[in-house]
Order: C-alpha cells, then sequence, then structure tokens
C-alpha cells in the first residue's frame, strides 16, 4: 500500500494527521461527553436494584443407556451438533417454562412477580390470582413471559454439560427455579419419551391387525388359484430376499420324465432302422451270425457236406448213401434259408415297434408340452399372488417384531442427568461497576466521536457553488447534480437529461478559460477518489464530440483505471505500454463507442506510475495525439497523497478540479490546489458534482490507496 507523506515531514498518512487535528480541535467536546457518560454510568449502577444469580449443571449423554439393547422409536443419526442444539431450545421452550409455572404454582404467587419486578397495578389488570379464564391465563402467561426472560443456558464447550442459570431478586427464588427447571425437563423428556413409544405401539396394533386379515387373503388366494389351474409344485424355495420361488411342478416332472423316454424310443427307432436297411448278403448281418439255431444247422451241414465229399473220392453220386448224405444237405439248406428269412422278418419288425413307440411318446410329449404351457402362462398371475403374499408376510413379520421390541425399548437409563443442584447465592451477579463503567466510556467515546463527526462537517462542509470561488478563489464551471435514478452513463447519452445539461454548460464555460476556446489538452482531477472526475472527464469528451470536435480521452489512472470498465472495453494494452517504451501508440486507442471520441485505456497495471510519468513520453504521446485530435482530455488520479496529478499538469495546458458537494473539507481542497500550483499548474476551474438539496452533514475525510505487489512510501 502507498502510504501517503505531507512533504516528507511526517510519518503518518495525511488522514490521520487530519482526524488527530480534529481531535484536538473539539478535545473538549470529547472530554464533556465521555465525562458525562462515565457520571451517568456510575448513577445508573448505584441505583440498581442487586439481582442474584443461581446455576444448576446437568449432564445430557448424546447416546441413550439401553438395558434391553433394542433400539427405540426415536432415530439416532449422529448429527451431535443438531441434537444438543435441539436440546438446548427445547431447555428454552416455552411448554418447560409451563411446567415449571405449574409446578410452583407461580402464577398464584404475588411474590414472585413482585421479586421480578412486577408493579401491583400490572398484576390488577391481569385480575385475582385466584381466578380463571382469561385472568388465569393471562397471569400464567406472564408468569411464563418472565421466566423464559430471566433464565439463560449455558453449554460448557467441548462437553455435554449445560447450566441453567435462573436471575431474580430473590436468591431463594432463583435457585429454587433454577432446580425446578433442570427437574422438570427431565420429566419432559422421560414423558415425551414415552407417549412417542405409546402412540408407536397404538400405531402398530392397528396395521398389524389389516395386514393379519391381507396376509390370510393373500395366502387363500394363492392356493384357490393353483387349484382352480392344476398347479401343482412338488419343490419350493424360499430366496434371500424372503420371496417364495416354485422351482418344480407335476406337470413339468411328468414332462422331463416322457422326454427323457422319448429321447431313448428315437435312439432305439434310429438303430432297428439303421438293422433292418443295412446292407449285405443274406445271413451276413450281426443277427445271423450271432442266432444260435444258425449256428447249429451250418455246423450240421458242414459235417453232412464233409461226409459227402469223403463217399464221393470212393462211389459215384447215385450211390445210395452219398445219395442219402445228398438229401439230408438239400434239407438243411432249406432250414438255414427258412431261418435267414425269419432273422429278417425280425428285424422289420423291431423297427416298426420302435417307430410305433416314438410316435406315441411323442405325442405325449406334445400334449404334455401343451398342459405345462397353459400352466406357465397361469402361473404368471400365481406368481402375482404368491409375491403379495410373500410381501404381507414380510410387512407382518417385521411390524409384530418391531411392536415387540418398541414394548421393551422404554426400559433404560435416562440420557439426561442432574450433575450440580443450584445453590443458593450468597452474592449478587448484577449490576457490576466495572463493566458498567467499561460500557459507560465505550458509548461516551461514541456519542463524542459522532458529535465530533457532525460538528465538524457543519464548520468545515463546502455546500454552495458560490462558496468555490470566495473560498479557493478559482472559477466555477459549472455544477452537477446528483443522479437518484439510472446510471450517469445512461443520462450522459440522453441530450434533454439534466446531467448532460450541466456538462453542457462545464463545456461551455470551459470555452472562455483561454483565448482560443476548450483548452486542447487538459486534466480532470480530484482531491480524493469517487467524487466524479471520470464521470467528468468522460462527459466533457463526449460533449466536444458532439459538436464536431475529435477528442481522445485518456485513462491516465494507471492505479486504479475505471474508464474500461464504464464503456465496456479491454484494457489489455493502453497508457502504460506508451510510457513504458512503446511507440505505436495507434494499436494502443479504442474507438467506436462515442461518436467523435476515441478511448485510450490505462493499460497493465505498472511497478511505479509515478516514474513512468515523470519521463518526457507523455509529452511526446500528447504531441503525437495532436496530430489527429483537436481535443486531448486526461482522466487523472486524485491529487492528495500521488504524485501522478501534478506530473500529468507540467504535460497539459492545465486542470479542472472536480469537488464533491459536501465530500472534501475546504482545508483539503485548498491543500489540493496549493500542490497543482506548486506544479506550476494552470487551473481552469472547477466542476461541482453531486449536488444535493440538503447539504448538511459531510465529512471531510480524504483518502486513496493502491495495491502493488510491494509497499511503496
Amino acid at each position: 500500500m502507498i502510504n501517503d507523506q505531507k512533504d516528507g515531514d511526517h510519518i503518518f498518512p495525511p488522514f490521520l494527521l487530519q482526524y488527530w487535528q480534529i481531535v484536538l480541535r473539539w478535545k473538549f467536546v470529547i472530554g464533556g461527553i465521555t465525562l458525562l457518560a462515565l457520571i451517568v454510568g456510575l448513577v445508573a449502577t448505584l441505583l440498581m436494584t442487586p439481582k442474584y444469580t443461581a446455576a444448576a449443571r446437568i449432564e445430557i449423554s448424546r447416546d441413550q443407556k439401553n438395558v434391553t439393547n433394542v433400539q427405540g422409536v426415536a432415530p439416532d443419526d449422529g448429527r451431535d451438533l443438531e441434537f444438543y442444539q435441539t436440546q438446548y431450545s427445547l431447555l428454552e421452550s416455552e411448554s418447560l417454562a409451563a411446567r415449571v409455572v405449574r409446578q410452583l404454582r407461580l402464577a398464584k404467587s404475588d411474590t414472585f412477580f413482585a421479586q421480578q419486578g412486577v408493579s401491583s397495578s400490572q398484576l390488577e389488570k391481569l385480575g385475582p390470582a385466584s381466578g380463571a379464564g382469561a385472568a388465569g391465563s393471562g397471569r400464567e402467561k406472564l408468569a411464563i413471559d418472565l421466566l423464559l426472560h430471566n433464565v439463560t443456558i449455558a453449554p460448557i464447550r467441548n462437553s455435554a454439560l449445560v447450566d441453567v442459570q435462573y436471575t431474580s431478586n430473590s436468591p431463594d427464588l432463583a435457585a429454587q427455579i433454577a432446580n425446578t427447571w433442570v427437574q422438570q425437563f427431565v420429566a419432559q423428556s422421560n414423558d415425551r419419551r414415552m407417549a412417542s413409544t405409546s402412540e408407536a405401539r397404538k400405531f402398530l396394533e392397528g396395521r398389524l391387525a389389516d395386514l393379519r386379515m391381507r396376509l390370510q387373503q393373500s395366502e387363500r388366494d394363492v392356493v384357490t388359484y393353483a387349484s382352480q389351474n392344476g398347479i401343482v409344485a412338488l419343490t419350493r424355495t424360499q430366496g434371500m430376499d424372503g420371496k417364495t420361488q416354485t422351482e418344480r411342478t407335476l406337470a413339468s416332472a411328468d414332462l422331463e420324465a416322457l422326454n427323457t423316454a422319448l429321447a431313448q424310443a428315437i435312439s432305439d427307432r434310429i438303430a432297428a432302422e439303421s438293422r433292418a436297411n443295412a446292407p449285405g448278403a443274406r445271413g451276413t448281418n450281426a443277427d445271423a451270425i450271432n442266432s444260435a439255431a444258425l449256428a447249429q444247422l451250418r455246423q450240421r451241414r458242414a459235417e453232412i457236406a464233409a461226409e459227402y465229399a469223403k463217399l464221393m473220392v470212393q462211389f459215384e453220386p447215385g450211390y445210395p448213401a452219398a445219395r442219402a448224405l445228398n438229401e439230408q444237405m438239400k434239407a438243411l439248406d432249406a432250414s438255414i434259408a427258412r431261418e435267414e428269412g425269419r432273422i429278417a422278418s425280425s428285424r422289420s419288425n423291431d423297427y416298426q415297434q420302435a417307430l410305433a413307440r416314438e410316435q406315441i411318446l411323442s405325442e405325449r410329449v406334445t400334449r404334455l408340452k401343451n398342459d405345462l404351457d397353459r400352466q406357465q402362462r397361469a402361473t404368471i398371475q400365481y406368481n402375482i399372488y404368491q409375491r403379495d403374499a410373500d410381501t404381507n408376510r414380510q410387512l407382518y413379520d417385521a411390524l409384530l417384531q418391531r411392536y415387540k421390541e418398541i414394548g421393551i425399548a422404554g426400559v433404560g437409563a435416562d440420557n439426561i442427568a442432574i450433575i450440580d443442584s443450584a445453590k443458593v447465592p450468597d452474592r449478587p451477579s448484577s449490576p457490576k461497576l466495572f463493566l458498567n463503567m467499561g460500557i459507560a466510556l465505550l458509548c461516551g467515546l461514541a456519542l463524542a466521536g459522532v458529535a465530533t463527526f457532525a460538528l465538524d462537517q457543519i464548520d468545515e462542509g463546502l455546500r454552495d457553488p458560490g462558496d468555490i470561488n470566495r473560498l479557493l478563489q478559482i472559477p466555477l464551471l459549472g455544477s452537477v447534480p446528483t443522479v437518484k435514478e439510472g446510471k450517469p452513463f445512461d443520462l450522459l447519452s440522453d441530450t434533454k437529461s439534466t446531467l448532460a445539461e450541466a456538462y453542457l454548460t462545464v463545456q461551455s464555460n470551459l470555452a472562455f478559460s483561454t483565448s482560443h476556446g476548450v483548452p486542447r489538452s487538459f486534466i480532470v482531477t480530484s482531491t480524493r477518489p469517487a467524487e466524479g472526475k471520470s464521470t467528468t472527464s468522460y462527459a466533457i469528451a463526449t460533449v466536444l464530440g458532439r459538436i464536431g470536435k475529435k477528442v481522445v480521452l485518456i485513462d491516465a489512472d494507471m492505479r486504479n483505471p475505471s474508464i474500461h470498465h464504464m464503456l465496456g472495453i479491454g484494457n489489455i494494452s493502453g497508457l502504460s505500454n506508451f510510457l513504458a517504451g512503446d511507440n505505436d501508440w495507434a494499436p494502443l486507442i479504442h474507438g467506436g463507442q462515442v461518436r467523435g471520441v476515441d478511448i485510450m485505456p490505462a493499460g497493465p497495471m505498472p511497478p511505479s506510475a509515478a516514474e513512468l510519468l515523470s519521463s518526457d513520453r507523455m509529452s511526446m504521446l500528447i504531441n503525437r495525439l495532436f496530430e489527429r485530435y483537436d481535443h486531448v482530455v486526461i482522466d487523472s488520479p486524485p491529487i492528495l497523497g500521488l504524485a501522478d496529478a501534478p506530473l500529468l499538469a507540467r504535460s497539459v495546458e492545465g486542470c479542472v478540479l472536480v469537488i464533491e458537494a459536501g465530500g472534501v473539507s475546504v482545508r483539503g481542497l485548498k491543500s489540493s490546489l496549493a500542490r497543482l500550483e506548486s506544479a506550476h499548474a494552470h487551473i481552469f476551474g472547477a466542476v461541482l458534482t453531486k449536488i444535493k438539496e440538503d447539504h448538511s452533514g459531510y465529512g471531510y475525510g480524504y483518502s486513496y490507496n493502491y495495491s502493488y505487489g510491494q509497499s511503496k512510501s
């Protein structure tokens, strides 16, 4: 931060010296108001009635001790902050205060009301103590309000302990109410827990009766629908979610058995068909080879053929014995042929039987598949009934279990315990002399500060435009009213607005400040920030542009630029770039925002704006701009605390000083003018801004601080 110094003679910023001067000037007023406040505080403390505070300490456990290890109705969500905040609110509840009032019968005790500072006239308006109806309720309401007003709940940090404090004019009454308060809090907590358990049991009883009827009806629907649709479940399983699942029915079991038999019949038919259609010579198939009868016949024929061959060696075929053997061979050949024919006929019969069996099984499987398909379609509705029964059974079992648990959930130790009972206090808790005197001192200093501020503003504020020439000896270029509605830049675009008319007057008066009319180059500055210098510089440039002049507006406030914000243009490059050595100034100018007016923003914030302005590049820039523009208007930083404005004043024809009505003291304005005159700056005049109907009550403090990467002195 920049620490303002005045000519290097002081180590404190000017605004601190200004405040110190104000204190010295009004020191008697400050001292008198402070002393009066201390006297009032002392007298008030001595006149106060002594009050006594009694405190009872309780412990509120987060987790309730449960003997049965069964969770109660109230949820345990683990949020300690909300739990304890709820308990503190319950300790301050009106219902708890009402229990204390009824327990101690405070509504009928005139002594209680007297000790709490209630006058007898107020009690007479509420009616007699034994009255009923509105009178009785009025006294009870008053007693409750008194208790709530005087009770204090003080939690002990980082613990489960809470102090319940009660303050009264009577020490005995304070202790009695504090003890009764914690006792009733424990009783209220027990009553609330038991009431919630009782209500939960009643609710569950009704729900159980309803679910019992629904469970019976849903199970009856399952059995009835299964009987109507022939669904016979052989096996059932119950999943982890409690849902009953039918895995095997009678129809599916029958189909499975028949399907197995059909597969076997198909296999047998294929085997028989392959045997019947097997290629090869007759009698060479497997059945013929494996036939015992056929083997015997063939063996017998072989033996006879052997004997016949022996006879043919010695005899002719006509030999009787040989002829007999030949007849036997023919008879055996005929028997062998008949046996082979029988075997072939047997293979065909086997194939036909296998085919018939396959067809019968296939028809039965088809019929059973149709029956099973019908059952499966019926199973959809069956499963719906079954799921309904399962759901009702689960709900019934869960509610029945919860009903049993709630019956024993209340059997547990209370989570609220009274640690220390309140004792009768032996000394008053208020009034506290030193505390009251400290408060009185602070109030006195605050009142003295307000009074000093008001007096100083009344004495130093610049309120009338005519005072500018009289007190500052500079011309008044014009007065600008304050903007009550809308933005200044929007009003300046309307040539019929009062703000635009005011700045047109400023431009007209500025034209008479030199022999050649409006100065070709000038800066617009002020004593402190937020006096309207940026708006004034923009307004003057706008008015000059409207009359056909080519104007460039330069934002030279490189510490706190604002023109680019007002006009919505970028500030990537600007004046600081040229002052740092960039000679190409044309790309740094933005046009098209206002007719006849171009803008050069401040550019990136430099490490030291004063060093850049100390060079001759500012004068070089203005001379180059004169080649294209008729006027150069510069928005300068404020004067006090900074060297920028005097340095800029060396490069232009003169200065226009912007003064906020009632903003800066005359002494501050004179100091600003002195700094400009020390830099040999020509002052064309002043513009008084923010004129209001009532100019009283303005201050004159000023400051203007800028942030840098490093501190500057």
